[in-house]
C-alpha cells in the first residue's frame, strides 16, 4: 500500500525485467479475431492475443459508439479513450458482486516470474469489500501478496522471498472521513482510494494519460485496446534524478528512464461489458545505459473467468493476522488521499 499501485508488478516485487516469455507460457499469443484485429504498434513482440478471458456474466454499461480511428483528431480519440476507461472503473465500483481469477507474468533478465490468484468483491460504496490475493514465483523465489478490505480495516499482507513477512492496516473510517473532507461524500468508488484491482485501475487513470483506442481481440472476445502515457509530474515526482528532463518539451526516451522503470501502459477493456481484461506495461529493457530500442511488454496482469452479480462467499473478506510484524500505516497514509481524476 506504500507503492503506487499503478506500477503494477514492476513496483510490487520491485525488479527491473527483461527477456522474452518461455515457450508454452500462458502467455503465448494466438492470432485474434480479423475482424476485430488492429494493427499492432511497432517493434511489439507480445501483440497478438493469450488464452481468452472469459467474458463477464453481467453487462456495466454501453460501448461507445464505432468510430474510425482516421476519423478523429488526437483530441477526439483522446477523449473517447479516457471516457472508456472512466467508464469501466465505474462499473467496477457500481457492481453489486464479482469475482475473477488473476494472472500475472514479469519478466527479470533471464528470469521469468508467473503468478495466479483471485480477485473477489461484493456490495457498494461503504458496504464494499474485496479480497485480492496472488502469488508470483521463479526457480528460487516466491512473492505473496494479499489485499483485503472487511469494512473495518483495509488489510495488506506482503511476504517477499526469504524476507519475514509484512503486515500493514489502514482505517477504513479515517479514509471516509478523509473523503468527506474532500468533498468526495457519496464515496461510491472508495475502493479506489484503499487497495485492491479497484486501486490498482483507478490509479493507472491518474499517472497515466489515454491518448488512443483501437478495436482488437482476446481470440473470440471482442476489446477496445488503449494506449496511455505517463502524466510528466507525477513521472518527475517518481524519477527524480530526471525531472527536469521529464518535463522539457522534448521530454524522455523509453530508453533513459531506469532499467524496469514502464514507459507506457496498455488496457484491453472489453467491449460489451466495459470490463479491464488485461493490464500490459512497457518499457525498453536491459541495463542503462541502453541505445533505443522498440518497446516490449515487461509486465502484464490478466482478470478471466470472470462472474458479475453472482453470490461471493463472505468468508473471503474475513482477516484475522497475527499480531507480529503488524503495523497501522493510516496517520501516513492519510495524506496520501487525494482527489482521483474524475
Amino acid at each position: 500500500m506504500t507503492v503506487p499501485a499503478c506500477l503494477g508488478i514492476w513496483v510490487v516485487v520491485g525488479l527491473p525485467v527483461t527477456g522474452q516469455p518461455p515457450v508454452g507460457s500462458v502467455y503465448q499469443r494466438s492470432a485474434p479475431a480479423p475482424a476485430e484485429t488492429a494493427p499492432a504498434p511497432a517493434g511489439d513482440p507480445l501483440a497478438t492475443s493469450p488464452t481468452s478471458p472469459t467474458s463477464p456474466t453481467s453487462p456495466t454499461s454501453s460501448p461507445p459508439a464505432p468510430q474510425s480511428a482516421a476519423s478523429e483528431s488526437a483530441a477526439e480519440q483522446a477523449g473517447r479513450a479516457e471516457r472508456v476507461v472512466a467508464a469501466a472503473l465505474a462499473g467496477l465500483s457500481r457492481a453489486p458482486s464479482l469475482s475473477a481469477r488473476v494472472r500475472h507474468l514479469v519478466r527479470f533478465n533471464d528470469m521469468v516470474l508467473k503468478g495466479s490468484g483471485r480477485y473477489v468483491q461484493s456490495g457498494v460504496g461503504e458496504d464494499q469489500r474485496y479480497r485480492y490475493e496472488y502469488r508470483l514465483s521463479a526457480t528460487d523465489e516466491e512473492f505473496e501478496i494479499l489485499d483485503v478490505c472487511d469494512g473495518i480495516f483495509a488489510w495488506n499482507f506482503r511476504r517477499i522471498g526469504q524476507n519475514p513477512p509484512q503486515v500493514e492496516r489502514i482505517d477504513v473510517r479515517r479514509i471516509r472521513e478523509r473523503l468527506d473532507t474532500l468533498g468526495i461524500s457519496h464515496r461510491q468508488d472508495q475502493s479506489a482510494y484503499l487497495g485492491g484491482i479497484q486501486r490498482h485501475l483507478g490509479l493507472l487513470r491518474q499517472y497515466f494519460h489515454f491518448a488512443s483506442i483501437t478495436p482488437a481481440a482476446i481470440d473470440d472476445l471482442p476489446v477496445w485496446r488503449i494506449e496511455g502515457t505517463w502524466d510528466r509530474d507525477t513521472l518527475a515526482w517518481i524519477v527524480k534524478e530526471k525531472a527536469e528532463a521529464i518535463k522539457s518539451e522534448a521530454g524522455v526516451a523509453p530508453n533513459e528512464l531506469p532499467d524496469g522503470m514502464p514507459y507506457s501502459v496498455r488496457l484491453s477493456i472489453s467491449k460489451r461489458e466495459l470490463f479491464p481484461v488485461r493490464v500490459e506495461w512497457l518499457a525498453v529493457p536491459g541495463r542503462r545505459p541502453t541505445p533505443p530500442a522498440p518497446l516490449q511488454v515487461i509486465a502484464m496482469m490478466e482478470l478471466y473467468d470472470v462472474r458479475i452479480g453472482e453470490p461471493v462467499d463472505v468468508s473471503a473478506f474475513v482477516y484475522k493476522p497475527a499480531t507480529e510484524g503488524l503495523s497501522d500505516i493510516t496517520d501516513g497514509y492519510l495524506p496520501q488521499v487525494q482527489p482521483l481524476r474524475q
